[in-house]
């Protein structure tokens, strides 16, 4: 696959968007072995850093992830004094025991072959450089280093609770990034993350019986096997008791893999699409479920292929392992004892972090929606489609989640850092169930043809970027020509609800009065329904002033678009040329896709004294 970077060229689509944009690059060749006996590794890495910003850099920063996983650590005392602390997690750290513990250490480091200071601070490692970073120029970065897999409790290490033994995540000394915010060296506290753009060549080497699943191309399929190869193709048996797998990835900013002596391998070739892997432990409860899983994972990334983007990659594996559903690039892991449709439901999340995270790498511990909420946008129209085609796709269940945190008075505005919220409900609410709601409502905005066709142009415009939300809004204003910094800054930067009111329906000489009451402080268009007594409809949409535009019509209803409303005023009248005596009733967005937080005001329906006058 040919590999890309933004800053050797923008393509045309994208030119205005790259517009002082850049991003750093590297490129990965770690080589380590694992000892199962005391689940310990020792490894090397050659780091080949390329600083593409404007900047002079005199440090760099590594995440060493699973120093986490110790009593003290910054997650174990976050979860130990939050509210509502992951389940998963809780004081378990605290208990762990030594040969329980995680661990991420470095031996040795040399840049350019020179041995550098260093030093370890929890989750971060700090390196103070023997020579600054110019623009434009590399660095070599050569590192021993050497962990201990803990015990799983928050995505990643050995022997879950489903008995697979290593889900290897977050594992390496991973340089920090550095984009034009600056540098991104967060402590581990058990949410997001972020990466660099690049390429991995890694050799994992182990006790032979193991079956290993990881993001890339296996280089060495046939000295390995394993179900590598198609049937029929001979294979170089390894010599001895160890197996060293290779494996390969452009285009990435993570590398994850997992290990198991019992894995079953299967394969599903898409045409014109990934060929499609999955791992699992097989047995009479589980064989039922993951044989029919290929066939709706073949579904999934066809209807994500046409609607969202093409898949960049040749292959996605699906793996058990983990502690309930983690995605990395061209891998998830998800755990396997589960009904089909659960099983179907976190493939279809996982799998479409494949776009939303890791083809579009927004920073997902400040913009956690960007990631969360996209992709739980995204797989409800997947769930939809595969379930319950007739089903409309523009109002998802999310909505709910989202008008119960608004209501809940537990809300955060979702531009916190994902790490800090205070409460563990604040964050998910916020970043998958608004977030979700932030996509879902540009379509009640827009139109929802827009808003489909501007997630096309979003993807192809960022992918392998890291587009923030003003990349993201921007996109979409182009597409639509209407002004929306302001909706970007009420979802993102308040916690301001939509409510509005149908106040006022009345006689007006031949026709009808209507005036429409904003009573929360969250401007929004608002598409008014009117079903006349005979069973005709139609919609009357009132934009807000500072859109500097309007939708078109969305369906074969009579449309038609009233004088915008400054958001200063609270209350909007107009009269309409319909005849009073006609009107069944008048509905506030009968699509139920603006996220109004109280419909009992939304609907007006005159009664027979009103209506019939005696």
């Amino acid at each position: 696959m040919k590999q890309f970077f933004i800053t050797a060229a923008c393509v045309a689509a994208a030119a205005l968007a790259c517009a002082q944009y850049t991003q750093q690059e590297v490129r990965y060749t770690m080589d380590i072995e694992l000892d199962d006996t005391n689940h310990r590794y020792r490894g090397t890495q050659r780091l080949v850093y390329r600083n593409n910003s404007s900047e002079t850099l005199d440090k760099v920063y590594y995440h060493l992830f699973f120093n986490a996983f110790q009593p003290g650590s910054m997650m174990d005392l976050r979860s130990q004094n939050i509210p509502d602390p992951d389940p998963r997690v809780g004081d378990r750290i605290s208990k762990l025991l030594p040969e329980e513990q995680g661990y991420l250490g470095v031996v040795s480091l040399k840049q350019n072959g020179r041995p550098v200071e260093y030093s370890e601070n929890g989750t971060i490692l700090e390196v103070t450089l023997n020579k600054p970073i110019k623009p434009g120029r590399r660095a070599k970065f050569d590192m021993e280093f050497e962990g201990q897999v803990p015990v799983t409790v928050r995505r990643a290490g050995r022997d879950n609770k489903e008995g697979i033994a290593y889900s290897m995540a977050q594992w390496y000394p991973k340089i920090c990034e550095f984009d034009r915010r600056g540098w991104h060296a967060y402590p581990y506290i058990g949410r997001e993350f972020h990466g660099v753009w690049g390429s991995f060549d890694v050799r994992i080497t182990l006790d032979s019986a193991y079956t290993v699943a990881a993001t890339g191309t296996l280089d060495n399929a046939r000295r390995v096997g394993k179900g590598y190869l198609p049937k029929g193709k001979k294979i170089k048996r390894p010599d001895g008791d160890k197996l060293t797998w290779r494996f390969k990835a452009d285009q990435v900013h993570d590398f994850a893999w997992a290990a198991d002596k019992e894995y079953t391998h299967v394969t599903r070739q898409m045409k014109d699409g990934p060929l499609l892997r999955f791992f699992f432990k097989d047995s009479p409860d589980l064989h039922r479920n993951w044989d029919q899983l290929p066939e709706y994972t073949e579904k999934i990334f066809r209807y994500a292929g046409e609607n969202f983007g093409e898949y960049a990659y040749p292959s996605y594996s699906v793996v058990q392992g983990g502690d309930g559903g983690m995605e990395y690039p061209m891998l998830t892991f998800i755990t396997g004892q589960r009904k089909f449709s659960s099983l179907v439901g976190v493939t279809v999340h996982e799998a479409l972090h494949s776009w939303y995270q890791l083809m579009l790498g927004s920073n997902e511990a400040l913009y956690p929606w960007m990631d969360e909420g996209f992709t739980t946008f995204a797989g409800s129209k997947v769930m939809s489609h595969l379930f319950n085609p007739d089903e409309d796709t523009r109002r998802g269940r999310y909505y709910d989640g989202y008008i119960s945190l608004a209501l809940s008075g537990a809300e955060e505005p979702m531009s916190k850092h994902a790490d800090h919220y205070n409460t563990n409900y604040a964050y998910g609410a916020a970043s998958y169930s608004k977030g979700a709601v932030f996509v879902a409502q540009l379509g009640y905005v827009l139109g929802d043809e827009v808003l489909m066709r501007g997630l096309k142009t979003y993807y192809d415009t960022w992918r392998f970027k890291h587009p923030d939300p003003v990349d993201f809004i921007r996109v979409m204003e182009r597409e639509s020509g209407t002004h929306l910094d302001w909706y970007l800054n009420y979802m993102m930067n308040t916690t301001e609800t939509i409510d509005y009111a149908v106040e006022e329906v009345a006689p007006a000489g031949g026709g009808t009065r209507i005036v429409l009451r904003r009573v929360g402080n969250f401007p929004m268009p608002v598409d008014l329904d009117l079903t006349m007594k005979d069973g005709s409809k139609m919609r009357v949409n009132i934009p807000l002033r500072i859109m500097r535009n309007a939708k078109e019509a969305e369906d074969e209803v009579p449309f038609m678009t009233a004088e915008a409303w400054p958001w200063t005023h609270p209350v909007y009248g107009f009269t309409l040329d319909v005849p009073f005596e006609d009107v069944a009733k008048v509905e506030i967005d009968e699509s139920l896709r603006l996220a109004d937080v109280d419909r009992s005001n939304n609907v007006y329906e005159p009664g027979p004294t009103e209506a019939e006058p005696r």
